[in-house]
């Protein structure tokens, strides 16, 4: 089986109960969540003079033998079950579900992009990734989470 990267992320409700949900409904939908980094609070990315509530972001390690396109659709109904309307929205949001990364493999399609874009950006995303496996690396980058979280301080 591969292993998968899954970021998560909550801005509203019950932070926590919204991510725990989130993989409980993973685990029954036949998908072995193996690890859950820590999680950690973070301000949104929002657009120029926007606010809304911090999120709470971590990442699932999980196995499961799902394309990566079957398994964006298990992701994006897990969000919908929990309430989320739209994807992109720059809204708030009870969960937030994103394919960071899929074995080794990379992917541009029209609806899925793997390793998900901007991960060297975003200290949420790669610091509970150096949490699960530092020594991991990023597929086109060739860095190791490790030396992408370095480069961010």
């Amino acid at each position: 089986m591969t292993i998968i990267y899954i970021g998560v992320g909550s801005n509203i409700g019950d932070r926590h109960q919204n991510i725990e949900r989130a993989r409980q409904l993973l685990i029954t939908g036949g998908i072995a969540v193996k690890r859950v980094s820590p999680l950690y609070e973070s301000k949104a990315i929002c657009r120029p003079g926007e606010t809304m509530p911090d999120f709470l972001n971590g990442v699932f390690e999980i196995e499961t033998n799902l394309s990566p396109e079957d398994l964006l659709d298990k992701l994006e109904a897990v969000e919908r079950e929990l309430g989320r309307k739209e994807k992109g929205n720059w809204q708030p949001r009870t969960i937030d579900l994103d394919l960071l990364l899929y074995g080794n493999e990379v992917i541009q399609t029209k609806r899925l992009k793997v390793p998900h874009p901007d991960i060297e950006k975003r200290w949420f995303v790669v610091k509970p990734l150096v949490d699960l496996n530092p020594k991991l690396m990023h597929p086109t980058l060739k860095k190791r989470m490790e030396e992408l979280y370095a480069n961010l301080h």
